[in-house]
């Protein structure tokens, strides 16, 4: 049974930065951070492969989020600055193989940007 376990989430002020971390009992070849705010669906933040190259993001984080893994340590890593109130919200972890499909997910960390 594959197991993430999301971790660094918390309060910041707008601006701010946060690092998270999912730390993953397998690491599979494509790793995942999707994000739910209150009353919104769950929407799709960064995904990176197991080579790091051309990491992907959505518009909302690009150029303020950085997703990186280590491979070594089973861990994927989401740096975020920048921070605004719209990225208030739950952030999973997520795992698979094929692009879109995360089969396996975390439960999630709490992030709360305050203007």
């Amino acid at each position: 049974q594959v197991q993430l376990v999301e971790s660094g989430g918390g309060l910041v002020q707008a601006g701010g930065s946060l690092r998270l971390q999912c730390a993953a009992s397998v690491m599979w070849y494509r790793m995942g951070w999707f994000r739910q705010a209150p009353g919104k669906e769950r929407e799709f933040v960064a995904s990176i492969t197991r080579s790091g190259g051309t990491p992907d993001y959505s518009d909302s984080v690009k150029g303020r989020f950085t997703i990186s893994r280590d491979n070594a340590k089973n861990t994927v890593y989401l740096q975020m600055n920048s921070l605004k109130p719209e990225d208030t919200g739950v952030y999973y972890c997520a795992s698979g193989w094929a692009p879109g499909s995360y089969p396996y997910w975390g439960q999630g960390t709490q992030v709360t940007v305050s203007s």
